[in-house]
């Protein structure tokens, strides 16, 4: 039998841990694994495209535990009445091949990707940094926002989107998030408004466009810029000249993946960037991760913008994988079981033991007609 997490699931460990508790409990798994980045295979996703939307499967493996995501993004979705992104990913034993766990991932690739934004925020952003521009208030935009909060404390959210409607849905949830208690919401008429004394601008817009979301003009020495929503060929939020500002890095998850898919799509080939990994390998860690000893640690330099390039990469979703079979582990009621593999008393007769006289169940006898 193999474990199984479904929507269902998901609801009940998060509202059982709490969601900001699980957050960063998650972000600590995706350090962690970051940490160990010569031991995983890497390669970009394998991406199916059509004129409306992509289709994606992104695989990784440590050589003990192997990890897939299936995953699709979709933005005209809306307008019908469906999801622009679903997912759903298994975790195998390498040794055998078997599948230890299949689980929904659409909840939980929204909640990693988050939890991935506030870990690299927590390492980049100045220490200080209370205030965070939103811009683009989907289906992600919660997420990051209680993320934020989480890990950074973030005290004031300035939202912004070209959907009114958006940036009310989300002043409204997050209103009612304990989380978000004491976290003072302003609702901003423009892109630039909402940056205006924002330490940290995330960027979470949907549209499959080359957009311009920020421009230069709009940023500061010293801040932190998250730019999620670039996340496909042709799928961009920054205007390239933000990337060429004076005193302005790029950290990125996985560099080969990120220069076809990223906001560095614009750039030459030979722009500089700094992967995440190597940026945690410049500062070793003694205890566990907390906003005291990790808190802008990865900066130069007070005045310099960093830049989290985020696609979302495949060990990302194999740290909420683990994290979430590990949880099973503790704690048996939080998932299921489903038979996904046969159990057979003779692994080597598949059809005696399944549809064979032995496998099958004794049936009613048909009725002869005529």
């Amino acid at each position: 039998m193999v474990d199984y997490i479904g929507v269902s699931d998901v609801q009940r460990i998060v509202q059982s841990i709490g969601i900001g508790t699980f957050i960063e409990r998650l972000s600590r798994q995706i350090e962690s694994d970051y940490r160990r980045w010569s031991d995983f295979e890497k390669s970009a996703r394998l991406a199916s495209h059509s004129p409306v939307g992509v289709i994606e499967l992104m695989p990784t493996s440590n050589g003990r535990l192997y990890s897939f995501k299936y995953v699709n993004g979709h933005p005209k979705n809306t307008n019908e009445g469906l999801l622009t992104v679903t997912a759903f990913g298994a975790l195998a034993d390498v040794d055998t091949g078997y599948p230890l766990l299949l689980s929904e991932l659409t909840i939980t690739t929204a909640l990693r990707t988050a939890a991935t934004s506030a870990l690299a925020a927590r390492w980049l952003a100045r220490p200080e940094s209370r205030s965070m521009a939103l811009i683009g208030n989907g289906a992600q935009s919660e997420f990051q926002a209680i993320a934020f909060r989480a890990l950074l404390g973030i005290d004031e959210l300035r939202l912004h989107d070209v959907d009114p409607a958006a940036t009310a849905k989300l002043k409204q949830n997050l209103e009612r998030c304990p989380e978000f208690e004491g976290v003072r919401l302003v609702v901003a008429r423009s892109t630039a408004e909402a940056c205006q004394g924002a330490e940290i601008v995330t960027t979470v817009t949907a549209d499959k466009c080359n957009a311009v979301i920020l421009t230069p003009p709009m940023i500061r020495p010293g801040m932190h810029l998250n730019a999620v929503g670039g996340d496909c060929p042709g799928k961009t939020e920054l205007h390239p000249d933000v990337l060429r500002m004076p005193g302005a890095r790029v950290i990125v998850e996985y560099e080969p993946q990120s220069r076809i898919e990223g906001e560095i799509q614009q750039m030459p080939a030979d722009y500089p960037v700094t992967e995440f990994a190597d940026l945690l390998a410049q500062h070793p860690r003694a205890g566990d991760s907390s906003n005291a000893t990790t808190a802008g640690a990865g900066r130069r330099s007070a005045s310099e913008i960093t830049i989290f390039d985020s696609v979302g990469f495949a060990l990302e979703d194999y740290s909420a994988l683990c994290f979430l079979h590990e949880l099973v582990q503790e704690q048996p009621e939080f998932g299921r079981k489903i038979d996904l593999v046969p159990r057979l008393d003779d692994p080597k007769d598949l059809f005696g033991g399944t549809l064979g006289a032995a496998g099958m169940k004794p049936r009613a006898r048909l009725r002869a007609v005529g």
